[in-house]
C-alpha cells in the first residue's frame, strides 16, 4: 500500500492548506477549507479532484470554504459529531475512536476537546500520519477558547501516545512565535535551542515549518514537557499537577 501523497499550501494570512491523496484510488481529501482560492488551485496544480473535506472543528477559518468546494466537486464533508450544527455542508458526523476508510488507508478519529469543545484530528495510523489542526501545534497547542485547560491536557495526551515517528500536520504557521516563547519556558533545553535557531532560518526564507513529528514534539514543545523538573522549577511548581504547570504555560502563552 502506497503511502498518500500530501500537498501543502497557504491559505489567508497563516492557515496551512493540506490536501492529501490516494495515489491508488484518487480520492483527495482537503483538511479543513480555510479559503476556496488555494485549495481548488493546489488540486489543479496537482491533477486532483477532492472528494472529502475532514472538518477537524468549526471555526470559520477551518470551515469557510466547506459549501463552495462540495458544490464545485461534490464532495464529501465528515466532521465532529459534537459541532455537528455547525458545520456547513457535514455529511458525515464522527466522534472519538471511530474509524474509516479512505481507500486502502484506515482514518483513526481521536477527539481532542480543548480549543473548542467538539475538534477531532485525524490519524492514519499506518502511513503515521496525525492532521491535528489546532490542538497540536509545532512547538505549540491551541488557544483554549471553548474547554478548560485540563481538558487541553488530557486531550494532548490522547496524541503523545502516538509513534515518535508520526508526521504531524497542523493548522496555521505559528511557529516561530511558538519556539520565541518555548525558550522563556525551557532556556537551557539544547535541542530547543537548536531547533528555534533552525525555524528562524526558515521562516527568514518564508519556508514551511510544516510538518513536524511527534518526537520532536516531545523533545521541544513546552505543552507536552510539564514533568521536566527544570521546567517545574522555573516555574516554581514542583509539586503541582501536570494539569497545573500546562495551565499556567498556557496562560503564559496567552499573555505572551
Amino acid at each position: 500500500m502506497k503511502s498518500p501523497d500530501i500537498e501543502i499550501f497557504q491559505c489567508r494570512t497563516d492557515n496551512y492548506g493540506v490536501l492529501v491523496h490516494c495515489p491508488e484510488t484518487g480520492l483527495t481529501a482537503s483538511i479543513d477549507a480555510p479559503e476556496e482560492g488555494p485549495i481548488v488551485a493546489a488540486a489543479e496544480r496537482r491533477g486532483w479532484t477532492i472528494s472529502h473535506i475532514f472538518t477537524t472543528h468549526h471555526h470559520n477559518d477551518h470551515v469557510e470554504a466547506n459549501l463552495a468546494l462540495k458544490q464545485r466537486y461534490g464532495c464529501e464533508i465528515i466532521g465532529p459529531r459534537n459541532e455537528a450544527v455547525a458545520i456547513p455542508g457535514l455529511d458525515r458526523s464522527v466522534s472519538d475512536g471511530d474509524e474509516f476508510l479512505f481507500g486502502p488507508h484506515r482514518v483513526q478519529v481521536i477527539e481532542t476537546p480543548g480549543h473548542t469543545a467538539g475538534h477531532v484530528c485525524f490519524h492514519f495510523p499506518d502511513a503515521k500520519l496525525l492532521f491535528a489542526a489546532d490542538t497540536l501545534f509545532a512547538l505549540g497547542c491551541g488557544r483554549l477558547f471553548e474547554r478548560s485547560a485540563t481538558d487541553m491536557w488530557h486531550s494532548l495526551q490522547k496524541l503523545a501516545v502516538l509513534a515518535d515517528e508520526t508526521a504531524i500536520y497542523f493548522g496555521h504557521e505559528y511557529t516561530l512565535a511558538n519556539a520565541r516563547f518555548a525558550l522563556t519556558i525551557d532556556p537551557d533545553n539544547e535541542r530547543l535551542q537548536a531547533r528555534a535557531r533552525d525555524i528562524e532560518a526558515m521562516r527568514a526564507e518564508d519556508r514551511f515549518t510544516i510538518p513536524t513529528t511527534m518526537y520532536l514534539e516531545k523533545e521541544t514543545n513546552p505543552f507536552l514537557r510539564v514533568a521536566d523538573p527544570k521546567i517545574r522549577r522555573g516555574l516554581l511548581m514542583e509539586s503541582k499537577s501536570n494539569e497545573e504547570v500546562f495551565a499556567e504555560i498556557r496562560k503564559r502563552k496567552d499573555n505572551f
